[in-house]
């Protein structure tokens, strides 16, 4: 296989895709995907960041990265390598395929002078071989909107809603989105062509529901949130039991976005809200009557990994002032491996190689995890990840990493 992966590997071809995708999918089941996904896959494929494995003309494993800008703690918005479409077929496993992928992928991420790679895991035992760490999580919930009320603040009643077609309120929804992206880390700025995937309504993905809806918040006139959603009808012997299944909610003030919350739970006919990929400190659990009848579950969302060490951490900014050395080891990336100062604060900072002794020990996974301000350092330190060397380090790093808003996911790729 050596022989083959050395030959073997290389960037796509437009020709190529669907053969690429067509072996993706066989990968994560068979089921092929509607023609719009289809279509809007290949259109925001990379080619020249995607790649293929060929066994003579049979295409046996695929990998690409898109080019997104990352919101990270303090708002700057850094270039990151998300990485997507990765799978091997089943015909060759267990042949090294994946990790040659990854080895030609993160040393073309570093050639691209992007300081991070972001991953979402189909099978989370896989990444942290090459350095990725969980770095953000996410709440699903089950909410039992005939016992649950809301209590809404002040303003609310102030709110207009309003029903629109979702792509003719795109433009309005997009703005929504773009003016909450530099306040919570995790988020993604909206390349062209990202937009749509909001849109995107598939009949596979309703399961029953109805086809996608939207509902605008606007106050004074300005659009200032909305709600993507489908309904599903249900009805057992006491009546009506009907579930809102809800894609996608943003909105720019607390009345704005507890409005569209009340919308959502007193839709008639419905008895049940279903939430995924939420963030897990948003406003719905502190308005609800019952968070119990809520059912929420916390699960992994994004993977994380520092390409560059020293810029990936010069990029974001630190809640309290920290002045560390880490001893880093980076097996994968071993241009990573060796201490690196960190000085910073609120303002700004910086990362640089240095002889000094070390403060603090750990690998790049335990960096990515806590990149972002959602994983403190202190807890993996409690899991025996991060060795403090000097007392007092792990608690002054701990501090500055962390991140005032939870990081967070707004959609896969």
């Amino acid at each position: 296989m050596a022989t083959d992966l050395a030959t073997g590997l290389r960037v796509l071809e437009r020709d190529e895709w669907d053969q690429w995708y067509d072996n993706l999918f066989r990968a994560f089941g068979g089921e092929p995907g509607s023609a719009e996904e289809r279509e809007l896959d290949r259109s925001l494929t990379e080619f020249d960041r995607s790649m293929a494995v060929w066994d003579g003309d049979l295409c046996v494993a695929t990998a690409g990265a898109f080019s997104f800008r990352m919101t990270v703690p303090g708002g700057a918005l850094v270039p990151t390598a998300g990485v997507t479409m990765v799978s091997v077929a089943a015909t060759h496993r267990r042949r090294g395929v994946l990790t040659a992928m990854m080895r030609r992928q993160l040393d073309d991420v570093r050639s691209w002078g992007e300081p991070l790679a972001a991953l979402t895991a189909s099978e989370p035992a896989i990444y942290g071989r090459f350095g990725y760490g969980a770095a953000t999580f996410q709440m699903d919930a089950e909410i039992d909107t005939a016992r649950v009320a809301l209590s809404v603040p002040a303003g609310t009643d102030d709110v207009r809603l309003r029903y629109a077609a979702p792509a003719e309120v795109l433009d309005a929804c997009e703005a929504v989105y773009a003016r909450l992206v530099p306040g919570r880390p995790g988020m993604l700025a909206r390349q062209p062509g990202w937009e749509r995937v909001g849109l995107l309504d598939p009949e596979s993905e309703r399961d029953g529901a109805s086809v996608l809806q939207c509902v605008v918040a606007e106050t004074d006139g300005e659009v200032t949130g909305y709600a993507r959603f489908r309904t599903k009808m249900g009805w057992g012997v006491s009546g009506h039991d009907g579930t809102v299944v809800l894609k996608d909610l943003a909105a720019v003030d607390p009345a704005a976005e507890a409005a569209l919350w009340r919308f959502l739970f007193d839709i008639d006919l419905m008895t049940t809200l279903t939430l995924r990929r939420r963030p897990v400190d948003e406003s719905w659990q502190y308005l609800v009557s019952d968070i119990r009848r809520c059912r929420p579950r916390l699960r992994d969302a994004l993977y994380l990994r520092l390409v560059d060490v020293g810029a990936a951490l010069a990029a974001r900014s630190y809640q309290a002032p920290v002045d560390v050395v880490f001893e880093v080891e980076d097996a994968f990336c071993p241009w990573n491996t060796g201490r690196w100062r960190l000085s910073g604060d609120a303002k700004g900072a910086s990362c640089e190689r240095t002889s000094d002794a070390a403060d603090l020990s750990l690998s790049v996974r335990e960096l990515g995890a806590a990149y972002l301000g959602g994983v403190s350092l202190a807890s993996l330190a409690a899991a025996g990840r991060v060795r403090e060397l000097r007392q007092g380090a792990l608690a002054e790093a701990a501090l500055a990493f962390g991140s005032a808003v939870p990081p967070w996911l707004p959609h896969g790729f």
